[in-house]
């Protein structure tokens, strides 16, 4: 529901706008929408030049504060400004860097970089009267903003990177010192419980992703294309199993299977890897990577293709599962992490087991081979986005959860 009083927070990330990250962007418009009063600070600007930015990248990024574009004399103006006002907070916020740090030399000189960011988003969000800030993948900032300032802060975790490291993911010290935090999925939730002493399980809210369902629109369904697509949208990294999914095809194309072709949408480290990998299997023919891409030719792409295949080793809830199943593509992807909680095997979606070639090439048969079952699968899978990660309804979540840990014993909501 719509707030009595209207929300107003800052909101801390990583990078802002980023092809990676678009569902952040869809949640701060929809909040916006809903009355809230959402600021933003990233650490980075965009992942693009201003001119490659859709529109409503383009009006996210001339709103927001990016700390690495401030310049110099901002950043140091911040840092002065704020030893001056606050030289109690600037040094108790440097000494809690240091100490966190232990004595690892290298995660000292890394928190004092965070330290350094975190004293800029701290001034910019203090000096427009916010006192809670939010963030997606800047939560280690956030401790340090709030050593210095009076602020509080929230944050939503993704995993799975902060689960295979608690201790350096400071994930107790997160819980013990935060207002809340939000987990994407019950097993992130569980992972957060894990790591955190159980007096501060309290804390801890599921806040599901979503995808807007009359954007994502069911594509028509092709019972038997003359030439097989299958797509993978995703940064090309070696969490993603991108290799898994290239050996797949390149198997069934030894077997005779010559109309394939699967497309990765994506960039990052694994690319030259996978260029190996495709040139040495003479996968070329078959086997495209298509670079990273606005959401308006993702789209375009999610329409052409027959199959959303994502064969990750890794993963927290991905959004492009959701968007696949919200346009009614079949969807394959693996049993591990929150990825059960979005795919029913065999309901909503296929899922086989992360790392198995011979797995994941036997799903593709039976869905290649069968198109009632890819037609179930799909008008399964957009039903399932629609009552479980609807953009909408879980933002509205979202902001309950804001309203209900923001306010205060007697009612008022906590500026």
């Amino acid at each position: 529901m719509n707030s009595i009083t209207p929300l107003r927070l800052a909101y801390l990330v990583s990078q802002y706008p980023a092809v990676n990250h678009t569902f952040i962007l869809r949640e701060i418009r929809k909040l916006r929408t809903l009355g809230c009063d959402i600021q933003v600070v990233s650490v980075r600007g965009p992942d693009r030049p201003p001119e490659k930015l859709g529109p409503d990248e383009l009006e996210e990024y001339q709103q927001t504060l990016a700390i690495f574009e401030a310049g110099m004399a901002a950043i140091v103006g911040a840092h002065l400004k704020t030893l001056l006002s606050r030289p109690v907070g600037y040094f108790a916020g440097l000494l809690y860097a240091v100490k966190l740090a232990g004595w690892d030399l290298r995660q000292i000189f890394l928190n004092l970089m965070y330290f350094g960011e975190a004293v800029v988003a701290g001034s910019w969000i203090w000096s427009r009267g916010l006192t809670h800030v939010h963030s997606h993948f800047a939560s280690t900032l956030e401790l340090f903003v709030a050593r210095v300032f009076p602020i509080t802060f929230s944050a939503t975790i993704h995993g799975p990177d902060e689960f295979n490291d608690v201790i350096g993911f400071y994930m107790a010290e997160k819980v013990a010192r935060s207002a809340f935090l939000c987990a994407i999925s019950h097993y992130a939730r569980s992972q957060l419980m894990k790591a955190s002493d159980p007096v501060h399980w309290h804390k801890l809210d599921v806040s599901a992703l979503g995808v807007d369902p009359s954007v994502f629109v069911p594509r028509p369904h092709r019972e038997n294309p003359e030439r097989f697509e299958m797509l993978c949208v995703g940064r090309l990294a070696p969490a993603k199993g991108h290799h898994i999914l290239v050996e797949a095809v390149a198997r069934l194309v030894r077997q005779g299977r010559t109309s394939l072709r699967l497309r990765l949408v994506g960039d990052g480290p694994a690319r030259p890897s996978l260029e190996r990998a495709i040139r040495e299997l003479g996968m070329e023919n078959h086997v495209r990577l298509e670079g990273s891409l606005n959401q308006d030719r993702v789209r375009e792409m999610y329409r052409e293709t027959d199959l959303f295949a994502l064969t990750s080793f890794a993963e927290g809830v991905p959004v492009v599962l959701m968007e696949a199943m919200a346009m009614e593509i079949p969807c394959l992807s693996t049993w591990i992490t929150g990825v059960p909680e979005l795919i029913r095997q065999g309901v909503d979606g296929w899922l086989v087991a992360p790392g198995d070639v011979e797995q994941a090439m036997e799903a593709l048969v039976n869905l290649i081979d069968q198109p009632e079952l890819r037609q179930r699968l799909g008008k399964s899978g957009r039903l399932r986005v629609m009552e479980k990660y609807d953009l909408e309804r879980n933002v509205m979540n979202l902001e309950d959860i804001f309203q209900r840990r923001l306010t205060d014993a007697r009612g008022r909501l906590v500026k």
